[in-house]
């Protein structure tokens, strides 16, 4: 979407939708540059950590501890002066490091080769004509935004791989790739909690609600499994309001593809046959699939096996979690050559280096913007003011004299607020569950069920922070395939987010109540009520 001529866009605007969305965005693009406005952040947060420390302000309460078996414990937290000798020395000593250092980096830069390689040898344009040729639109949508929800057994990575493939799909069939962009982001980030499956989330969450439990002498079962049956009926719906905003507001939102790279265009309205040539190419990827499937079972099945634990485990920590990236990595170049190498588009060693610098177009602007995002990021939380701000928070929360579930809603509410401050769902969860799941169940809410209420705020209100580290990485994606004109910037992407989270948002809370007001299970031998 162009800035340019904004008052006659929003005239011509069919929906009160599309108005709202291109007012946000033009308001949101009067802001500064990322790497103008994360550099004006990080120099308030400095300021701002000097004076708070000066007037002496802390905080003290309960701290919950990752390891279940450990006891939650008394903290008090003060602000640090980040002006001081000692943090200015550190930051400086530590300024490179905590660039290099700073998580979506790697995420996105090895995300990126390994998508790159895939979608550059046409393996990826190949695989979408051959899955839904004939198929309507919509059912391509709520595919990729089902893989996109289930991308969080990537953890993070699945942030990043999502949208590049949902790019890569709608640009294959023909469709604004931006479109395929949103959907995957929104899927992925909005309901990064659900899934069809149990994931190390749900073991990481659930270890830090054990260790709550286990010091408030709390009766009630807590384990992994304890929200998979709403969980899991979560990932469709999320998935179907994720497929209707994309293809009611999205799409005609961001109208014609008509892009700056000529390039990118020449394949759009062409015929979408799969050649003899493609078809021998999805069988030599299909069947290197199977393998790499096969040997990472082979490597993880056994009690013994390779990718698990010491202790024989998967879940929530094991050589498989950890190796998530490399394996994804792996995957998506090992079936790339395979394709490649069967229909020619990859002879030597050169095409697959020329398909990994690819991957890369417009990653450039993201590594640029990293550079402040990172100092802010990590000067915010190491000044301990977010964690201020959250058990301020919960504090008045807890002072209100309600209960049941106009409690549990507030809570969820005060968790979305939180969000804005604190992108880490384990670190929020920390300072948040010795404080709501003890209160909670004095009301007869069980610890699951507020866990659960944690998820949905984590969940739909992270991707719309100006915090979240996932913004340049959208607009890095954006950038490879923007309009003729068009500009970019941060309120781009919160203008087009904003209708995903805040309807997931919502449609999942009314999910949630209507869900404890039947009175289901919210996973196995777990009830919501005490």
């Amino acid at each position: 979407m162009s800035t340019q001529n904004s008052e006659k866009d929003i005239k011509k605007n069919k929906t009160p939708m599309e108005g709202f969305i291109r007012r946000v965005e033009r308001v949101g693009n009067k802001l500064p540059h990322p790497l103008t406005l994360f550099t004006i952040l990080s120099i308030f947060i400095l300021i701002l950590s000097y004076f708070m420390a000066k007037a002496n302000v802390s905080v003290t309460y309960m701290a919950a501890s990752r390891v279940a078996t450990e006891e939650v414990k008394e903290t008090t937290v003060a602000v640090v002066n980040l002006l001081s000798k000692a943090e200015l020395q550190t930051i400086m000593s530590d300024f490179v490091n905590t660039y290099i250092r700073f998580f979506p980096i790697g995420i996105v830069v090895v995300m990126m080769f390994g998508i790159g390689v895939a979608e550059q040898s046409g393996l990826i344009q190949a695989l979408m004509k051959r899955l839904v040729l004939g198929a309507p639109k919509y059912l391509v949508t709520y595919i990729v935004a089902v893989v996109g929800v289930c991308a969080n057994i990537a953890s993070d990575a699945g942030i990043v791989f999502a949208p590049a493939i949902g790019a890569s799909i709608f640009y294959s069939l023909g469709r604004h790739p931006v479109a395929g962009i949103m959907t995957g982001y929104a899927a992925a980030y909005g309901g990064f909690s659900a899934n069809l499956f149990i994931a190390g989330t749900d073991a990481l969450l659930a270890g830090i609600t054990q260790s709550v439990v286990t010091s408030f002498g709390i009766d009630a079962p807590v384990h992994p499994l304890m929200n998979w049956y709403i969980m899991a009926s979560s990932t469709l719906i999320i998935a179907l309001i994720v497929t209707l905003v994309t293809e009611k507001i999205i799409i005609p939102v961001l109208g014609k593809f008509d892009p700056e790279d000529t390039k990118l265009s020449a394949n759009i309205d062409s015929e979408y046959v799969v050649t003899k040539d493609e078809s021998k190419g999805l069988r030599a990827a299909g069947v290197t699939a199977l393998v790499f499937l096969i040997i990472l079972l082979l490597l993880t099945v056994p009690e013994n096996g390779f990718l698990r634990s010491n202790e024989g485990k998967i879940l929530p920590s094991s050589p498989l979690v950890s190796s998530i990236l490399f394996l994804l990595f792996s995957f998506f170049m090992l079936v790339g050559i395979a394709y490649g190498k069967t229909t020619g588009s990859v002879k030597s060693g050169a095409d697959v280096a020329k398909f990994l610098q690819k991957g890369l177009v417009g990653v450039s602007g993201f590594l640029v913007v990293c550079l402040p995002a990172s100092m802010f990021i990590t000067w915010f939380g190491k000044s301990n003011i977010s964690t201020i701000i959250a058990i301020k928070g919960a504090e008045a929360l807890q002072h209100m004299n309600i209960s049941g579930i106009p409690l549990l809603l507030l809570f969820i509410l005060l968790c979305g607020v939180v969000n804005i401050f604190i992108t880490s769902g384990t670190t929020k969860w920390m300072l948040l569950a010795p404080v709501f799941v003890p209160m909670l169940a004095m009301v007869g809410i069980s610890p699951a069920a507020a866990q659960m209420g944690y998820r949905i705020s984590d969940s739909a209100i992270d991707m719309i922070t100006p915090l979240s580290a996932y913004i340049p990485v959208i607009l890095g994606m954006m950038e490879k395939y923007k309009n003729k004109g068009q500009e970019l910037g941060i309120g781009t992407v919160i203008s087009l987010s904003m209708p995903y989270s805040l309807l997931i948002y919502v449609f999942w809370i009314l999910f949630y109540v209507t869900w404890l007001l039947i009175g289901l299970p919210l996973g196995p031998g777990v009830s919501a009520s005490m």
